[in-house]
């Protein structure tokens, strides 16, 4: 009797990356509804890292560019964070993609080519280690051109704002002192979780003033601790975190006052601050101003290309509000390091009581020890029996 061996037919699933495509010529704009598994599709030149982390944070499985991820103006940050966490990354895809597809389409990334189904819709350059170093590398000889674009803006900069950076003119009073205390600023962008656990103990110890910048109020809070002061535009931070209890100053620049309409929407009363700067740089000049002792940056940025990174718009602003305050201002890491190196005054009391016990545990099981011993067990006799003497 011959037995017949019944295979199953397996279908094989299709290649690629697969995903509910979501659409924004706005990569700010776009992060706020993305969800875990979807796939973004953009049109952003130089993704820079504050993007890169929003992406990441909402779990895009792959992200389409319309434009190219890195120009060539300068070596931007943010390919290589969508990268280093597994985000697929194509770039100078046919800009017909916006009117294929709509938002929510099942739709599928495979090498450098988008699909509906099987049917391929939209082509571009798919990225990867290598050629977003090579980007990179080709990149850093147009900083010639950003250190001339830089040096513009920052005069201009200067010109419009130097009554505040100078003499602190049109610095709101706010009712959190800052006076000789310690404050913590905080932005969400890239590493700004390992920065606030690390600083865990530093802020246990010290009680700073906690300041969230927008969204780095939400960090804040999701970290266990409650912001003391938000500074925001309005834009990229929770009702939640505006309605925690803490002191809130509306940052508005000539183009954005969106903050004071939401503001008032929710009810919350504020101070506005009035800057062409960034919102990180009001929150560093209010603490300066208060006269905060030290100024600590979690998820702020310190090399030249960081300040690049932030755009042009942003990036004087940033540099000449450090140069203002100066040598009380340091990064969260620097804080950490120094902090993961401290021994704590009991701990070190009670390493040397435990050294002098074993020392004396030591000297006790000599002859001579044994005499010291017993002598001044003799003694505690005697005094404890005098002492009842004289109670009684």
């Amino acid at each position: 009797m011959k037995l017949t061996v019944l295979r199953r037919s397996r279908t094989r699933a299709p290649a690629g990356v697969p995903g509910p495509a979501k659409l924004d010529r706005r990569t700010r704009t776009l992060t706020k509804r993305l969800q875990r598994g979807d796939i973004a599709v953009i049109d952003h030149v130089d993704v820079d890292r504050a993007s890169a982390v929003a992406l990441v944070e909402a779990g895009v499985v792959a992200v389409v560019n319309i434009a190219p991820s890195v120009s060539g103006r300068y070596p931007n940050l943010g390919p290589q964070i969508l990268l280093d966490a597994g985000v697929v990354l194509v770039d100078e895809v046919d800009a017909e993609i916006f009117t294929a597809i709509s938002d929510g389409d099942l739709v599928r990334v495979d090498g450098d080519t988008v699909y509906v189904e099987d049917q391929p819709i939209a082509s571009g350059v798919r990225q990867d280690h290598a050629s977003v170093a090579d980007a990179l590398a080709d990149a850093r000889g147009g900083m010639t051109s950003q250190l001339e674009a830089f040096s513009a803006n920052a005069v201009e900069h200067l010109r419009r704002d130097q009554r505040l950076l100078l003499d602190g003119e049109g610095i709101p009073h706010t009712k959190v002192s800052f006076d000789g205390r310690q404050v913590v600023v905080v932005l969400r962008a890239f590493d700004h979780e390992r920065d606030l656990r690390g600083l865990r103990r530093y802020i246990k110890e010290n009680h700073p003033v906690l300041i969230g910048v927008d969204a780095g109020a939400d960090s804040l809070i999701a970290a266990g601790h409650r912001p003391d002061l938000v500074v925001t535009t309005g834009e990229d931070i929770s009702d939640q975190a505006l309605r925690c209890g803490a002191e809130v100053v509306a940052h508005t620049t000539a183009s954005n006052r969106s903050a004071l309409g939401r503001l008032d929407r929710l009810g919350l009363t504020h101070e506005t601050f009035a800057t062409s700067g960034t919102s990180e740089d009001a929150a560093i000049l209010l603490a300066h101003a208060g006269g905060a002792e030290l100024i600590v940056m979690v998820g702020s940025h310190a090399s030249f290309v960081e300040f690049l990174d932030k755009g042009r718009s942003g990036m004087a602003s940033s540099f000449l509000t450090r140069a203002t305050v100066g040598s009380k201002l340091v990064d969260a890491k620097a804080v950490t390091h120094l902090y993961s190196h401290r021994y704590r005054a009991w701990l070190v009391v009670l390493l040397l009581l435990v050294a002098i016990a074993a020392v004396l545990a030591a000297v006790a099981t000599t002859p001579v020890g044994q005499d010291w011993l017993d002598e001044a067990l003799s003694w505690a006799r005697d005094s404890w029996s005098w002492g009842r003497e004289q109670v009684t």
